[in-house]
């Protein structure tokens, strides 16, 4: 038998097939324990009708003209014949016999007590020392419909009792296993990141061990997480001050130099030293995503966090690269503005280094709180796009972290939301463009 993978279904089955096994079991053997006694109960009302009429027979026989020879006795009126019989001396001469009986059905008067063919059973019994033996019949059909009735009325019932009785165990072993259920549905509900202890209050007290075990688990994989996490900001945050120190230097030495080869050296290296500095500050803002709160008491517009990230950027590029189309009414949602500015700018960024330097970068917020940005350029390639949201994952030759994405993506899974991203944009064969949906914060 191959079991099936669910543990309920397993408990059903199992208890349902040992049930009807033993249900079946239980009546097969009434039936014959049943079909026995009512053998015993026939053989006692023949034989009883036997030796009844044993005596009667002896009487007649005795007080009768020899001359007369065999007697057969005549039916007294219509009726189902159970049982016929047979008188006969002790050389086998019949003296008397019931009007149903054939001679040819009953053994011989050596024969004493009961005996059976395949289609009668016979009780015979001697009087008078031997000199006059009586022998009873009995149809075996009667006794076999009898027996056939009873197995028909024990096996009925079952047709009725066995579906209860499965439908009863289904319906208990759900119930029974509704707080496993409910424990399942806890761990497999909540987000990729919520290692929050399960409740395990209602759980049997022999699961419990179990799910005690799992919030352990979940426990330390919390703390293991923190560690990174509190790892990477608070290197990122201690790198801050060295970094730009040195930058400084560099900076300084390039001013102060008339070596045109160490001024090249000078640039290069404050070049590497401001991608650390970008790549330390994407470091604190996915620690930030991972780990930090992203939702206020206080619902705000999104529109104004927006106006003033885009505003900000857009002192540092050519004028016209953005495109900024804000919703008419509101966009109220709790979401951290702080949160939805780190948003903004990681795709904004992405958006001006890969996109075509000749064409503006959109920035679009609807009022469904859906936050698109898109940029023109070539089509990203299908297997390269479904990477594109892992940590350290880059595309093209421009610079980056390769963090950008991955940040979006925490916020968004962190804050009940989703990133997507297309390529090539909706309506268009070429470009590239990232939906943030932040629904899951939205206040009506």
């Amino acid at each position: 038998m191959i079991w099936p993978g669910s543990l309920q279904a397993r408990l059903a089955l199992g208890l349902g097939v040992t049930l009807t096994v033993l249900w079946l079991a239980a009546t097969v053997w009434t039936a014959a324990d049943l079909r026995h006694e009512t053998d015993e109960i026939f053989d006692a009302a023949l034989q009883e009708t036997a030796q009844r009429l044993l005596p009667l027979a002896v009487t007649e026989i005795i007080n009768r003209d020899p001359a007369d020879g065999s007697q057969t006795l005549a039916r007294i009126s219509d009726h189902d014949e159970f049982f016929a019989y047979i008188v006969r001396d002790g050389d086998g001469n019949i003296l008397m016999r019931s009007h149903g009986a054939d001679q040819t059905l009953f053994p011989g008067t050596d024969s004493y007590g009961f005996t059976s063919t395949d289609t009668h059973r016979f009780y015979s019994e001697p009087a008078l020392q031997g000199a006059i033996w009586l022998t009873a019949s009995e149809p075996l059909s009667e006794r076999r419909g009898v027996a056939r009735d009873l197995t028909m009325r024990l096996g009925l019932p079952l047709l009725l009792v066995l579906p209860l009785t499965l439908i009863i165990v289904i319906v208990v072993v759900q119930v029974g296993l509704g707080s496993l259920r409910r424990f399942g549905s806890g761990l497999t509900g909540r987000g990729a990141r919520d290692l929050s202890p399960v409740p395990t209050t209602d759980l049997p007290s022999d699961l419990r061990p179990l799910a005690d075990t799992v919030n352990d688990l979940l426990s330390r994989l919390s703390e293991a997480f923190e560690a990174e996490r509190g790892f990477a900001a608070n290197a990122a945050h201690e790198l801050r001050t060295p970094l730009a120190g040195a930058i400084a230097q560099a900076q300084r030495l390039r001013s102060e130099t008339t070596d045109s080869a160490a001024a090249e050296r000078a640039t290069a290296i404050e070049t590497t030293l401001k991608r650390l500095t970008r790549t330390s500050e994407r470091l604190m803002q996915l620690a930030r995503a991972e780990g930090g709160r992203l939702r206020v008491d206080a619902p705000g517009d999104l529109r104004p966090v927006l106006q003033v990230i885009t505003e900000e950027i857009a002192r540092t590029v050519a004028h016209g690269r953005l495109d900024l189309d804000l919703a008419d009414a509101p966009v109220m949602s709790d979401l951290d503005p702080d949160a939805l500015a780190i948003i903004a700018r990681n795709l904004i960024d992405n958006a001006l280094r890969h996109g075509a330097p000749d064409q503006p970068v959109k920035i679009v917020l609807r009022p469904a709180g859906e936050l698109i940005v898109s940029n023109d350029g070539p089509p990203v390639p299908r297997d390269v796009l479904a990477k594109m949201a892992n940590r350290f994952t880059r595309h093209g030759t421009a610079e980056g972290s390769g963090l950008g994405l991955a940040i979006v993506a925490s916020i968004a899974e962190r804050t009940g939301g989703s990133l997507t991203l297309r390529s090539p944009r909706q309506g268009s064969k070429t470009g590239f463009e990232a939906i943030v949906s932040v629904s899951g914060g939205l206040v009506a």
